[in-house]
């Protein structure tokens, strides 16, 4: 991937993440990567103020939008978990500018038959089949007179490196106190999965989830009130190395993240180890994009008293809608657990006094925070989120795959 068109892509999911942050209480999940590259391919066929606007969103110029957007599915198609696909849709009789239409990805082609009820079933047949059934319904408002539909999906499956253990749990104090909640527990001697940055409302606590794809996903909890864009922004710019971060091999001793707390035991190994809990949790969000038209270059395009794109038809046409449903789901990914306990009591001697001094961290993920996304290699933004609702364990959804 280009370093340029990976850096539009980020930018574009800190604005928006900025933009329409939820309260802590609400939980949602987006996708930059899905929206950019069909902003791209509209730049490109744009023209007259829709144009600037489409191609100061897209942070890259308009005659080189489609090239780049081309070669960023091309380039997320490699990635091993990650599914993306393209699709145009359009009415009957509508001409379409051949310079334009050879520039999109390959991808399905259909049209529109001017029913919206029959259209709908062939769309919604589309985004479920494109997501594996995870997204059930095309986001687009249809009518007699809707004339093309541009559409994206993104479907990401990804297992951990290492597994969680899966448990009962109940937090003590915030705003899920004592609830019954499905936590995820695990250890590890990497100290430094864990890490903090310092943004505008204080100290933010990030926890590296390795993924066996290339694609990792960060936890990011902020301090007790800080404002969720800010936590939010303050992680996209930790994990896309914007911003210093700090491990926890390196923090002092004491508290100095949320959530996390760091010492120098006495121990029986020198090991260091990282005390990981966290919750599974499920979101799905809608997004209207057209209600923050201005961050996605689309108040110009809009108007319907005026054509806007006649690098893609010489008929006028506006957009009339902008959507986005999105899912994320995150649990102990297909591990399995089994246990057996005995006690058993003989003669013993008195027990030995630790012989070394270790480096212990604990990390907590016990009240709303976010997550993103993030491929490995390349520090793309691929999802980012809020979680404001844990899963309670009848509510965790059994992964068939």
């Amino acid at each position: 991937m280009r370093n340029s068109t990976v850096r539009a892509v980020n930018h574009l999911t800190t604005r928006w993440a900025a933009a329409q942050a939820p309260a802590e209480d609400t939980g949602t999940v987006f996708t930059a990567a899905g929206v950019w590259p069909l902003l791209a391919l509209l730049a490109d066929g744009s023209g007259g103020p829709a144009r600037a606007e489409l191609a100061h969103a897209v942070g890259i110029p308009a005659d080189a939008a489609a090239g780049a957007a081309r070669e960023l599915l091309a380039a997320l198609a490699g990635v091993r978990g990650l599914r993306t696909a393209t699709g145009l849709w359009a009415k009957a009789g509508l001409p379409l500018e051949e310079a334009w239409s050879a520039k999109l990805p390959a991808g399905a082609r259909g049209t529109l038959t001017g029913n919206p009820e029959a259209d709908a079933k062939t769309l919604d047949a589309w985004a479920s089949d494109r997501t594996g059934g995870l997204i059930e319904r095309m986001p687009v408002l249809l009518d007699e007179d809707s004339l093309l539909v541009l559409a994206s999906a993104l479907t990401l499956r990804l297992r951990w490196i290492r597994p969680f253990h899966e448990a009962y749990g109940e937090p003590s104090a915030g705003p899920w106190a004592g609830r019954p909640v499905r936590s995820l527990l695990r250890s590890t001697s990497l100290l430094d999965r864990v890490r903090v940055a310092h943004g505008p409302s204080g100290a933010v606590t990030l926890l590296e989830v390795v993924g066996t794809a290339g694609v990792d996903v960060h936890l990011v909890l902020g301090e007790p009130g800080a404002p969720v864009g800010d936590t939010l922004t303050t992680g996209i710019a930790a994990v896309t190395k914007a911003l210093p971060t700090t491990g926890a091999s390196l923090l002092p001793d004491g508290s100095p993240g949320p959530g996390l707390a760091v010492g120098t035991v006495a121990a029986y190994s020198p090991e260091p180890r990282l005390d990981i809990e966290t919750v599974a949790f499920e979101v799905r969000s809608e997004h209207d994009l057209l209600e923050h038209s201005r961050l996605f270059g689309l108040e110009t395009a809009t108007d319907r008293d005026h054509g806007h794109f006649p690098g893609i038809s010489p008929q006028p046409l506006a957009i009339a809608s902008a959507r986005q449903s999105a899912l994320a789901r995150f649990h102990a990914e297909g591990f399995e657990a089994a246990a057996v306990t005995a006690f058993g009591a003989v003669a013993g001697c008195a027990p030995t006094r630790p012989r070394y001094r270790a480096r212990r961290a604990e990390v907590r993920f016990d009240r709303p925070f976010g997550f993103l996304t993030v491929h490995r290699t390349s520090r793309l933004v691929l999802a980012a989120g809020w979680v404001a609702e844990p899963d309670s364990p009848e509510e965790l959804p059994d992964p068939s795959w």
